[in-house]
């Protein structure tokens, strides 16, 4: 009877122990999968250079850009806008932008299917520089339209195989020029359809 109770015990001790190797073989490889999962959320391009070709198109502004991701959701981009119009202001008769703008802004993308892609918010800061030429009662007025400006956007974007992305935006800024706030106003609008190539 002791043998068959001492059998029994040393079963179930050895059942215990190929369970409990099991479970940790398992929970192992569970660790090592979410590791690996990890490491390739990091595997992604980092950089993307991109054009509005909206503006580019409808009203000869041109704005190219930088962005360098420095992880899955966020990145930081630099941007160079030439003939940057304020709220879209038209250049007819002898109206004439002379300015250009320089743009620092932060994203942050919600979306999980691939880097940098959904959904994303922009807040920046942009610096324009140049003047503004129009003609009233036969002598041409000039406006300093140097201007720093805090803004937010918004937008969307498609990721194809990180390699091409393309989306809408807006943004809205404030200036903090008196000058151009008399001339046209303090709140700015910029929208746009932007096409990109990561590497």
């Amino acid at each position: 009877m002791k043998k068959t109770l001492f059998a029994t015990f040393l079963s179930l001790i050895f059942a215990q122990q190929n369970f409990a190797q099991t479970t940790t073989e398992e929970s192992t490889t569970t660790k090592t999968e979410v590791v690996s999962t990890t490491i390739n959320d990091t595997d992604f391009p980092k950089n993307e250079v991109k054009l509005n070709i909206a503006n580019t198109i409808a009203i000869a502004s041109v704005e190219v850009g930088y962005e360098r991701f420095f992880d899955f959701h966020q990145s930081v981009a630099v941007e160079f806008l030439i003939n940057d119009r304020i709220n879209y202001h038209t250049e007819s008769g002898s109206r004439k932008f002379n300015t250009n703008s320089l743009k620092l802004g932060y994203n942050y993308y919600f979306g999980n299917e691939t880097a940098g892609s959904g959904i994303y918010a922009n807040p920046f800061l942009k610096y324009r520089f140049g003047d503004f030429e129009e003609e009233e009662n036969n002598a041409k007025v000039e406006t300093d339209m140097n201007a720093f400006m805090l803004g937010i956007g918004i937008g969307y974007k498609w990721n194809f195989n990180n390699k091409f992305v393309i989306g809408p935006y807006a943004t809205v800024a404030r200036n903090f020029s008196d000058e151009v706030k008399d001339r046209f106003t303090a709140i700015e609008f910029n929208a746009g359809l932007t096409v990109g190539y990561r590497f």
